[in-house]
């Protein structure tokens, strides 16, 4: 994968911390690997090969701050906590894909632990007023801290929504569905524009897919967006 850095390789900011290189790998390994696109006829071998590289340099202490040296100039950087937007040094520079498309999946992460949280204090809700008179202060203290990591990954998804918005990429196209597909084939050709691509992956669903994988895309992408709005609504509402 031809990109400016290994940073842009990865998707993330030069800030990030092991852990968050470690997960970015993992996850464009699944994508690029080129078993998961041989029946494709795609061959990601040297994406594969590339992102491997950067991780190599960038997992490695002593490998990364010899990299930053070269490529920064930087004598020493204090790494700090992942922000997966791109960054803004005073210089305009074309963000990387990787990066958007690692924001769209940290979105779908954010949704689904705010899921299972919401569903979670739906069920208290429910629950006979005696049952909560027994249960004390220890579920009080309970759905206060569930309440405030709710509205901590409500905070990450405006973060998120607004980086996707800001890249003029639709709603419609936040889906790991999509979005694989474009990064795949914009990591072939990094100089075409990627919204291109986006209205090419409607005439390839169009073309390849049968009519029950349409619906199935299409109530996916409906069940995303209900779960946003739920998580932005409750908020709201807190």
């Amino acid at each position: 994968m031809k990109s400016h850095t290994y940073y842009d390789v990865l998707g993330v900011s030069r800030d990030a911390t092991l852990e968050e290189i470690t997960t970015a790998k993992n996850a464009l390994a699944k994508v690029y690997h080129p078993d998961a696109n041989v029946h494709k006829d795609i061959d990601t071998t040297e994406q594969m090969q590339n992102i491997l590289e950067a991780y190599r340099v960038l997992s490695d202490p002593e490998k990364r701050k010899a990299y930053n040296r070269e490529m920064f100039g930087e004598t020493e950087r204090v790494f700090r906590t992942f922000t997966v937007g791109p960054e803004n040094d005073g210089e305009e520079e074309a963000v990387s894909f990787v990066t958007y498309w690692n924001t769209a999946n940290r979105l779908h992460e954010v949704i689904g632990k705010s899921v299972r949280l919401m569903k979670h204090e739906d069920k208290k809700k429910s629950l006979p007023q005696r049952i909560f008179r027994k249960i004390g202060k220890n579920q009080k203290h309970e759905e206060s801290m569930r309440s405030r990591q709710i509205s901590k990954l409500c905070r990450q998804a405006m973060q998120y929504i607004t980086i996707l918005k800001m890249a003029d990429i639709p709603m419609e196209y936040w889906s790991p569905d999509a979005m694989n597909w474009v990064l795949i084939r914009w990591g072939q050709k990094q100089t075409m524009d990627f919204h291109i691509l986006f209205s090419r992956y409607d005439s390839y669903i169009e073309e390849t897919k049968t009519g029950t994988e349409k619906i199935r895309l299409k109530s996916q992408n409906r069940q995303f967006h209900n779960n946003l709005k739920e998580l932005l609504s409750y908020a709201l509402e807190a």
